[in-house]
């Protein structure tokens, strides 16, 4: 994380909404820039080692960002002309203001990711909404939508649709499975930071005592 391009996005950010006061489109990307700054803090411990979203420590987040980033959105959306910088704002939203991951809403968050595939259709969206639904409690529906996508050529070495087949593998009680996928994902992945996140992942699924099938997973109980 280069904390002086964060910063200078944000700055330009700003000018932006000062030149097209009008625009939801601007405040929604300057909204969605600030929610994702918020948890730049804590995104990696003090041994350079990613953290992911559910293990970051809260109390490092950035409440004024995440305060001006609400603002920011609500404005927008009450001009109803909502669009893609808005609902992955909403998106972000969401994440900052859960008090816990559990608690945060993936109903909700699954619902958003399905619009803002209506305005910009993309499979790296249908990834996300996959990952959302399995949080969710909805793994099948997860795995449905990652079907089509692993079987075709245009995801083949994204990172992030192996990795989100683990994580829903694993909910589902595959573990060996779940342990292949971050493997794969691993593999794909050339950031080593995050690559070394995605083996500690791979090992310590691999490591753990099969699940009965039909039992929940923590993250569903």
């Amino acid at each position: 994380m280069r904390g002086e391009l964060c910063a200078e996005a944000i700055r330009l950010g700003r000018l932006l909404c000062r030149l097209m006061p009008d625009d939801p489109e601007v405040a929604g990307l300057l909204a969605l820039m600030l929610l994702h700054d918020s948890r730049r803090e804590a995104r990696v411990d003090e041994h350079g080692e990613l953290v992911t979203l559910d293990d970051q420590d809260r109390s490092r987040w950035d409440r004024g960002r995440i305060r001006e980033g609400e603002r920011l959105l609500d404005g927008a959306l009450r001009r109803r002309r909502p669009g893609p910088y808005q609902l992955q704002a909403a998106i972000a939203a969401l994440h900052a203001t859960a008090a816990t991951s559990r608690e945060t809403d993936h109903i909700q968050i699954a619902a958003l990711y399905e619009a803002l595939a209506r305005h910009a259709p993309s499979p790296v969206i249908d990834v996300n909404r996959a990952v959302a639904l399995g949080r969710a409690g909805r793994v099948d529906a997860g795995l449905a939508i990652l079907g089509p996508l692993l079987a075709g050529p245009t995801l083949a070495r994204y990172a992030p649709l192996h990795a989100a087949r683990a994580d829903l593998l694993q909910r589902a009680g595959d573990a060996a499975g779940a342990a292949r996928a971050y493997g794969v994902a691993a593999a794909c992945t050339e950031n080593a930071v995050a690559r070394a996140q995605l083996e500690r992942r791979s090992r310590a699924v691999a490591a753990q005592p099969p699940r009965a099938t039909g039992e929940p997973s923590a993250e569903t109980m």
